[in-house]
């Protein structure tokens, strides 16, 4: 189960997410919603629900985090936090003790692994590389420190909220 928060049109919404194959089950706000998803090409994605199929467009938006949706003839710009992330890289700036989780803040392939198991890594480095959506993003240490777990591997399919390595 992965918890997320998404703020769209200026409104904040709780989000849980379960990836079980092409099934996902999403309660926003209290409603479960059961999606079949399929997604055919980059930022394509097939959504059904019951005999409902809807198209929707996903590309990630002009800021970090924010992902420009078009579902239904509307367009959203969501921006999703995962609140457990955001605690995690507070303390780990404020106080450099603990072990802090890089984690893929939506879903995409990764592309390369910039470190390996046992590295010692500065704060800002380069830990992984995922694709999403035609982008690069480099995921990078909150802190200082040594490379503990190495969760993911270049070419596996990663979904927002797994975590891809952790940092002591």
């Amino acid at each position: 189960m992965i918890k997320l928060q998404a703020e769209i049109n200026g409104g904040r919404h709780d989000l849980r997410l379960r990836r079980e194959g092409e099934l996902v089950s999403a309660e926003v706000e209290g409603r479960v919603y059961s999606l079949e998803v399929h997604n055919p090409a980059s930022g394509v994605f097939l959504l059904r629900s019951g005999t409902n199929v809807f198209h929707c467009r996903v590309e990630v938006g002009g800021k970090p985090r924010v992902l420009n949706v078009s579902l239904r003839g509307r367009d959203y710009a969501i921006e999703l936090s995962d609140p457990k992330r955001l605690r995690g890289s507070q303390s780990a700036g404020a106080h450099d003790h603990g072990a802090v989780q890089i984690v893929a803040s939506m879903p995409g392939k990764v592309v390369r692994l910039l470190v390996e198991l046992g590295s010692q890594v500065e704060a800002g480095a380069g830990i992984v590389v995922v694709e999403a959506m035609k982008m690069q993003n480099e995921m990078k240490s909150p802190k200082a420190g040594v490379v503990t777990s190495l969760c993911a591997t270049a070419g596996a399919t990663v979904n927002a909220g797994d975590v891809l390595a952790e940092i002591e």
